[in-house]
């Protein structure tokens, strides 16, 4: 079954309205912290990775980062100037590829970013890095720059697989950036993996985490593949007769949770792992457990503002997102300082509902008394239409319902997406328009 990945709610289809400057102050100046999270899209890559779905541009000059960071500017110094009494507690860095970025195009983005924002001293700065595109040497200026947590690509170990998505790269690279990392004093190394790609299996894929289990990372991101070839048209590239079934995939995800949970990882929930002392382990356990563009994080008391094409911030309860390709970007950054294209002001039953999936994905259970006790409402009243279709759920043993709420069984979190469609309003409107990810 298709479902959103439900990075916000509702998703960003159901953006429409162009924000009016206005509107967008309006949110700012009554956004309930004063705290915020800053995401900048890097929107370049050196080589095309067929599976790829991410908004980027393919090429190998670099004077193009320099012309972009030049209409970067301009959006930067626009939202500093609004944003003036919050305080950066969070940095990422995704894109494309954030590496793509040489030393003196990185130090020139992070000296706009401090010289217009306030920045915690004890902010995390977090980057997302292709091991092809950087040498083990620049880890440590990335850290003096003040990056403490990173995020690399892997997808699979197997030479066969990485052919047939075109990313061919060394696992012994990998080895060398993460023992670098840790000499360095990075304190939370992220990998990701894909399942679903050209000639993987259940065997093959277990054979490829036990490898990645001897890197020690303190996280994993396992994806599933999303193959929409007539939306990307790089995956065209992938021949369907070479990429597992539905059933071998599940099996796929049957091997990643039993190899990983065995290993002493948390499920986290949906497509994450975390190791017992990790934050976002700890922060499931402590009920603080976030999602938002960039997964699932600890800044839930952030706003986020988000820089760069096709960027999507959230403030209070306003979406904004950027324009999406690059050219478009970059002329409306140098016409009016700021690209937003077009948001989405959420009502009072977005909040609710918003709620309602996000404790689904966070902690895999709904309290009907906490969400009465935050909203004023008879949650089980008010979602009785919604419980009607977790009917077949519940006879699959994926959800059990009871007086207090609902809780998702051990089997079901392999499936929280779907079981989160019966409380979105805004998907029953669009499942006829639009096609999401497969969750198998």
């Amino acid at each position: 079954m298709a479902a959103p990945r439900y990075t916000s709610y509702p998703t960003a289809l159901s953006f429409t309205e162009q924000v009016r400057g206005d509107q967008w102050r309006t949110a700012i100046t009554q956004a309930p912290s004063r705290k915020l999270s800053l995401y900048v899209h890097i929107p370049f890559c050196q080589k095309m990775c067929y599976y790829c779905g991410c908004n980027k541009i393919v090429t190998r000059h670099s004077h193009k980062a320099d012309l972009y960071l030049d209409h970067l500017a301009r959006e930067i110094a626009y939202q500093a100037e609004l944003f003036g009494d919050f305080t950066v507690h969070h940095l990422h860095l995704g894109g494309g590829t954030p590496t793509f970025l040489n030393q003196l195009q990185m130090q020139r983005l992070l000296a706009m970013l401090k010289g217009n924002f306030h920045f915690a001293k004890d902010f995390v700065g977090s980057i997302e890095i292709d091991p092809r595109a950087i040498e083990v040497r620049d880890l440590a200026w990335l850290r003096e720059l003040g990056f403490n947590r990173l995020s690399m690509g892997a997808q699979d170990f197997d030479p066969k697989v990485q052919v047939a998505i075109n990313r061919v790269q060394s696992t012994d690279k990998i080895a060398a950036l993460m023992d670098k990392a840790r000499q360095l004093g990075f304190n939370s190394i992220n990998l990701d993996f894909i399942y679903g790609l050209p000639f993987q299996n259940a065997g093959s894929f277990g054979q490829t985490l036990q490898k990645a289990l001897q890197l020690a990372p303190d996280r994993f991101s396992i994806f599933n593949y999303a193959h929409l070839p007539e939306r990307f048209p790089a995956q065209r590239k992938i021949k369907e007769d070479t990429m597992p079934g539905a059933p071998e995939k599940l099996r796929m995800l049957g091997t990643t949770i039993d190899t990983l949970t065995g290993a002493g990882y948390h499920f986290i929930g949906m497509d994450h792992f975390a190791k017992a002392d990790d934050e976002l382990a700890v922060a499931q356990q402590q009920g603080r457990l976030h999602r938002n563009f960039q997964g699932y994080t600890t800044d839930g008391d952030c706003e986020l503002l988000a820089l760069g094409a096709s960027a999507i911030s959230k403030v209070g309860g306003q979406y904004v997102q950027n324009e999406k390709s690059i050219g478009d970007y970059q002329n409306a950054s140098a016409s009016q300082g700021h690209a937003r294209l077009k948001g989405y002001l959420m009502s009072q039953e977005d909040h609710i509902r918003a709620a309602a999936i996000h404790s689904l994905l966070c902690h895999f259970n709904l309290n009907w008394a906490k969400l009465d006790q935050r909203f004023g409402i008879d949650s089980k009243s008010y979602f009785k239409d919604d419980q009607a279709l977790l009917a077949p759920f519940i006879k699959d043993g994926l959800v059990d319902t009871h007086s207090q709420g609902i809780d998702v069984t051990d089997k079901g979190r392999f499936l929280v997406r779907t079981i989160a469609t019966a409380f979105d309003a805004h998907l029953r409107k669009q499942v006829q328009q639009h096609r999401f990810s497969r969750v198998i």
